[in-house]
């Protein structure tokens, strides 16, 4: 009896060793900090560093329990992390200062993508590559759309005429239809999206027309988090972005181990899509600014030029103090692994 019972002692005592071996350092599971994060859409290449992030135990060793969760939309992702349904988001920057003009509590903590990806896609039997292309042509986007609304800046800035451009109401689903369908003549997307339109059009057919090279540089997708996650749980949103990003650190050294990670995360994911998708952003992403400061630095000047814009083209009910849309004292930097292009 003595001897079975050192016998299943000794067992469990190893198990215990064994267990402390594999499990990732940190609060134990019971002990951690339960967190939800709310992506800004479906399974899409720029959401990839999340899944790594939780998948390499990054969010457990800082003490995170962390759950990941899909949106429709960065209105979506917006209202819950707002009302505390999450603790942090994903959202694009002109829908987050048009919140916080509406008396929304939160602000952007971080961001994702360093260059604009806003694009106008049209078709290559019909390409506008130029600015002034763009008069006496229709455009599809939904009405809130955030290139929609930031578009009479875009305009002034090419001297082109807002009034000759008509805009044609469509579902944010529907964008990759409307011009392989020849619906409208462009439609307003991420220049990520690339790999969607090839896939429907056929590759070579989806022509790009991106505000970058026009001269239009203003801040995209971020991370934001509630005041409330701010005020009460600062710690917890530190450990988050910093796991978060690096996160994105390990996307961009080793694109295939985080495919794999995805894939066995999201399963229902279209890996050659996805990987198209996600190294398209790697090229919003390899700017000195992040070289010099870490994956998603907000840079002071451009984050309150972007304000300016949305106070002076998109009708706000009040116009937003830039400070009062933005708060760096939650990054921890994390050096970005690609060279600078």
């Amino acid at each position: 009896m003595t001897s079975r019972k050192s016998t299943v002692t000794f067992v469990a005592a190893a198990c215990a060793v064994l267990l402390s071996a594999v499990a990732p350092a940190g609060a134990s599971a019971q002990d951690r900090e339960k967190f939800t994060f709310a992506l800004n859409w479906f399974a899409v290449g720029d959401h990839a560093a999340y899944w790594v992030a939780l998948d390499k135990g990054y969010y457990a060793q800082r003490g995170l329990d962390v759950t990941i969760q899909n949106s429709k939309g960065s209105g979506e992702s917006i209202a819950k992390v707002d009302s505390g349904r999450a603790d942090a988001g994903v959202a694009d920057t002109v829908p987050v200062i048009s919140a916080v003009s509406r008396g929304a509590r939160v602000k952007m903590v971080g961001m994702v993508f360093d260059k604009t990806p806003m694009t106008f896609f049209s078709r290559a039997d019909n390409a506008l590559t130029k600015p002034k292309d763009l008069e006496s042509k229709t455009i599809g986007a939904p009405p809130g759309d955030s290139q929609r609304l930031a578009f009479p800046a875009f305009a002034r800035l090419n001297q082109i005429d807002p009034a000759k451009v008509s805009w044609v109401n469509i579902e944010p689903t529907a964008k990759v239809a409307a011009i392989a369908e020849k619906r409208v003549d462009g439609v307003v997307d991420y220049t990520t999206g690339q790999p969607f339109y090839d896939k429907a059009m056929g590759s070579g057919k989806a022509v790009r027309l991106q505000w970058a090279d026009f001269g239009f540089d203003m801040y995209a997708m971020a991370i934001l988090a509630s005041d409330k996650t701010m005020k009460d749980r600062p710690k917890a949103l530190r450990a988050f972005l910093e796991a978060s990003y690096m996160g994105w650190r390990d996307v961009m050294a080793n694109p295939k181990e985080a495919l794999a990670i995805y894939k066995k995360r999201v399963p229902e994911i279209d890996v050659a899509i996805i990987e198209a998708n996600m190294n398209m952003g790697f090229e919003l992403m390899r700017t000195k600014n992040y070289a010099d400061n870490g994956i998603g630095w907000i840079d002071d000047k451009k984050m309150c030029n972007s304000v300016d814009i949305v106070n002076t083209y998109m009708g706000l009910p009040k116009k937003v103090d830039c400070t009062a849309v933005y708060d760096k004292q939650f990054f921890i930097k994390v050096a970005m692994p690609l060279t600078v292009q």
